[in-house]
């Protein structure tokens, strides 16, 4: 199953394949990213990332936010699950994200446990 992971911060991507390797080395997972919204979309877009079957975003990134990805993804293509992540808890964003479509809403740092079990469900129901 391939995911995407969407964060400005790109030390993002050394954490998330620290703590994803078993499943990565496994090949239960494969692991995409991008630092903005726009990358991601443009990843989407590609015929080879069609496989992208989950998508976890931060929500304050510069440029396009996660919510407005959340929109685009949910639009453009429905079938992919959307989860979000903020550092703030607040819970105009958690409506909103939950009222775009979200899978999920996170709060930071990741609770990556939690982030597992969602992934993990997404596998079993594939």
């Amino acid at each position: 199953m391939k995911i995407l992971i969407v964060d400005d911060e790109q030390d993002v991507e050394i954490m998330f394949l620290q703590k994803f390797r078993r499943e990565i080395k496994s090949k239960l997972l494969e692991v995409e990213f991008a630092f903005s919204g726009q990358q991601a979309l443009d990843l989407l877009s590609q015929s080879d990332s069609m496989d992208v079957v989950y998508v976890f975003s931060d929500i304050n990134m510069p440029g396009m936010s996660g919510l407005e990805l959340l929109e685009n993804i949910k639009s453009k293509f429905p079938q992919i699950q959307v989860s979000m992540i903020s550092a703030y808890g607040d819970r105009e964003n958690y409506n909103k994200a939950i009222k775009s479509g979200a899978k999920g809403f996170f709060t930071k740092p990741v609770d990556f446990d939690s982030l597992k079990n969602e992934i993990a469900e997404l596998l079993t129901n594939k």
